[in-house]
């Protein structure tokens, strides 16, 4: 009987010392993952894969340590990331959260990679986990505008905008734009004019697509859509409005109404007084018309010591080289000296 009792205590002893060695490496595998973030967090790549392997080893069913292996391994071994990754995905009892970081893992590998078409195809399994899983969404939206797949990219650019609450018209309106510059360049142009037209009646304060549409009309001789086109650009997009301003005067010239071009520059001024190139132009129509000093007026007026262009400068010194002095005018050529040296 006591060769009995004594055998059970030695196997409760056994017992004993196997739960608690047993239960010891738990709390050393964590300390060892928490450690390992901890690293990644510092960029130490080196030691974090090290404390990493170390995880795995003692528990190879710790998923995200795999992950986290995966992750690293992305920048410089993104093939064996692809295989660390995709191993986990036949991983039985994963929670939808964690699936979806798997395959946001390989879709971000197979990005790495260049294999845009395999990214694509994660991401949208992370679509099919969780239909509102924004990362997925941005990703798909950034691949389709790599791939300037621009009907594409305003389908998810549309969804994002829904999930954030936030509408964007002219990021949608921008689309159209791109879309109809490749059917341009396709030669699909009567394409290209319907999605410009698209473009402006669902954003009309969107500037771009005037532009364009007024290129459009200038080549097919209806130049009174042009100049509307252009003047509209030129209103919605007062930085960029120098890019029409020659296409204007020119278009108005053709259509015997080039007195119009001055009021088209005031116009401009009405909404933008410091766009000087439309200053140096008015001035410059002024001069035309035989208005000198109402020209070297208007620029006088419009530079100052805070507004310096170039531009108004160099319209300055032309209409100052009959009348000024030479000391007058070598003071203003070493004010144009002074702005070109200072860019």
């Amino acid at each position: 009987m006591l060769n009995f009792i004594l055998l059970g205590l030695v196997v409760l002893g056994l017992v004993l010392v196997y739960f608690k060695y047993k239960s010891n490496p738990a709390p050393k595998i964590e300390s060892l993952y928490t450690d390992a973030l901890n690293a990644m967090v510092r960029s130490d790549r080196k030691l974090a894969l090290k404390l990493l392997r170390d995880v795995v080893r003692q528990d190879s069913d710790h998923v995200t340590a795999y992950l986290q292996m995966g992750n690293i391994l992305r920048d410089n071994q993104a093939e064996q990331a692809v295989k660390i990754h995709q191993s986990l995905t036949v991983r039985p009892n994963l929670g939808k959260e964690l699936q979806a970081e798997i395959h946001q893992a390989l879709a971000l590998d197979y990005h790495a990679l260049g294999h845009l078409v395999r990214a694509q195809k994660e991401a949208e399994q992370c679509l099919r986990i969780d239909k509102k899983n924004m990362w997925a969404l941005q990703f798909l939206l950034e691949i389709a505008e790599k791939n300037h797949d621009w009907k594409t990219a305003s389908k998810w650019a549309k969804i994002v905008q829904k999930q954030g609450e936030n509408k964007d018209l002219f990021q949608m309106a921008q689309y159209k734009v791109y879309e109809g510059l490749d059917k341009m360049e396709s030669g699909d142009k009567s394409g290209a004019k319907a999605l410009f037209q698209k473009a402006v009646k669902d954003t009309p304060t969107f500037g771009t697509p005037y532009f364009y549409l007024g290129d459009m009309y200038a080549e097919s001789r209806d130049l009174v859509k042009a100049t509307e086109n252009w003047e509209q650009y030129a209103h919605l997009m007062p930085e960029e409005s120098g890019k029409v301003f020659a296409k204007i005067e020119s278009a108005l010239f053709d259509l015997g109404r080039y007195s119009e071009v001055e009021n088209f520059y005031r116009r401009i001024l009405d909404e933008n007084p410091n766009n000087m190139e439309a200053v140096a132009k008015l001035a410059n129509v002024l001069e035309e018309k035989g208005e000198h000093n109402a020209a070297l007026s208007l620029l006088e007026k419009s530079l100052d010591s805070e507004n310096t262009n170039i531009h108004g400068l160099l319209m300055k010194l032309k209409l100052s080289l009959y009348g000024s002095t030479p000391v007058e005018l070598s003071h203003q050529i070493d004010q144009i000296i002074s702005q070109v040296t200072r860019k």
